[in-house]
């Protein structure tokens, strides 16, 4: 398989930008800071219900292909998945129906991927691709981001899978030392969990749960 790879790039930035967020009661401010970075193409590092994630605009081409390359995958192939402000907000990217809907209203927000077939509004990076994961997490740092950007982010954990020292996976501090020539920002709302979200698959007729994570779907 051919390898995937681009030129290194980053913000015009000296050093990484770590912010204090608390998900209780997110500051605007702070918030309105972190999406500059991502509408001038940076990586964030964000907090979730469930692991840390690494992430930029969908719609920013470039910064989405950097965290590809970080991952070692290819974009246009990779099932990557997107995290929405709300159901109305996942409506222009999947198709729902109405036994869907009513499966994600009763589990979300929460720690769960949903994977839905795509509509045509997705960009142009992904237009080949199928099927979409979208996850609204139970978190209101990262869904007031992307609130106030107006449209999702990407989404994929900050964990290696071949990285055996997993405190860097919970602890922002650590992951602004691993991750500072690679990242534009961190988000610092505390320790994160080491527990992925439950993969749903709705394309079929009835939902399959390809991976149990955190969280018990209600039926």
């Amino acid at each position: 398989m051919e390898e995937f790879s681009l030129p290194p790039f980053c913000l015009n930035l000296s050093y990484i930008m770590i912010y204090r967020i608390y998900p209780e009661n997110p500051n605007q401010k702070e918030i309105d800071k972190v999406v500059q970075f991502l509408q001038d193409g940076g990586i964030i590092v964000y907090p979730t219900d469930t692991i840390y994630g690494m992430g930029c605009d969908i719609f920013h081409a470039r910064a989405v292909e950097r965290v590809c390359q970080y991952k070692k995958i290819d974009p246009k192939k990779a099932n990557l998945s997107f995290i929405c402000y709300d159901l109305s907000h996942i409506a222009e990217y999947a198709k729902v129906n109405n036994d869907v809907f009513k499966l994600m209203k009763k589990n979300l927000p929460g720690p769960f991927t949903f994977i839905l077939n795509a509509t045509s509004n997705l960009p142009k990076l992904f237009r080949n691709k199928k099927t979409v994961g979208i996850r609204v997490p139970d978190n209101n740092v990262i869904r007031e981001i992307v609130r106030t950007l107006g449209n999702p982010i990407l989404s994929t954990s900050v964990r290696d899978d071949n990285d055996d020292v997993l405190e860097y996976y919970t602890d922002p501090e650590l992951m602004d030392e691993k991750l500072s020539h690679f990242v534009d920002c961190v988000i610092n709302s505390g320790y994160g969990s080491l527990e992925p979200s439950t993969v749903v698959d709705c394309t079929g007729d009835e939902p399959v749960i390809v991976r149990q994570g955190k969280g018990i779907l209600e039926y």
